[in-house]
């Protein structure tokens, strides 16, 4: 199996480099993170992760890339961990973007298979702005430069959903309410700050576009 599929940069991590020659003769997906790390003399099998990772959210590695994640917790031994890619579509708040799809593309982000919940349709969005730092999205807030994951199939959201939508061709995450007394969508902000809801009415709901629920969000760390 053949993972290497870019020229590699001179400014390239030695580990990265080493991983990379490694690829070109040996299946990583059959060996656990310690057994990598000994064939390229890198004894921290977080280490070995951590450059994995990096190699994949480059491109460099086949981003359907398996390998087996070796800790030691008392006699557990072997614990198996799924990576996969996700697009980066964009940013929340920042636009203009009349949809959000490929052509979009910002980068892939890197997660385990656990964080997706068994989603197939899925893609982050990073935000901007600290107008949901008072969301609780399975029980985390949305800060600025945080990675918001989105369920690009959930596109009919019950009241009181996270979602993505696009407003004007500019893409927002909000707290959805459909207000069928009054015929109007409020999209409302969670927030520190005192900041208004924005509301949709009945006649502008064809120019309105939910992208997807939010379902998680993975703190970027400063």
């Amino acid at each position: 199996m053949v993972l290497y599929i870019k020229s590699v940069s001179a400014k390239m991590h030695k580990t990265q480099t080493l991983l990379l020659q490694l690829s070109q003769t040996t299946d990583l997906s059959n060996l656990t993170l310690r057994q990598i790390g000994a064939l390229i003399g890198e004894p921290h099998p977080q280490n070995v992760k951590h450059h994995l990772c990096q190699l994949i959210s480059k491109g460099l590695l086949a981003s359907n890339l398996k390998y087996k994640a070796h800790t030691e917790f008392g006699s557990k031994a072997l614990v198996n961990i799924d990576f996969v890619n996700i697009p980066i579509v964009g940013t929340a708040n920042c636009g203009p973007a009349t949809h959000i799809a490929e052509e979009n593309l910002e980068g892939m982000l890197t997660v385990s298979r656990g964080i997706l919940k068994n989603k197939n349709k899925v893609f982050a969005i990073q935000a901007d702005g600290n107008s949901m730092n008072k969301a609780n999205i399975n029980g985390k807030t949305v800060d600025n430069g945080d990675y918001v994951l989105v369920d690009g199939e959930k596109r009919s959201p019950q009241n009181g959903d996270y979602v993505l939508s696009i407003i004007d061709g500019y893409a927002n995450i909000k707290r959805f309410y459909l207000d069928r007394e009054h015929s109007q969508i409020m999209l409302k902000s969670e927030s520190q700050l005192s900041i208004p809801p924005i509301f949709i009415a009945t006649e502008d709901f064809s120019d309105y576009i939910v992208a997807g629920e939010v379902f998680d969000v993975l703190k970027n760390s400063k």
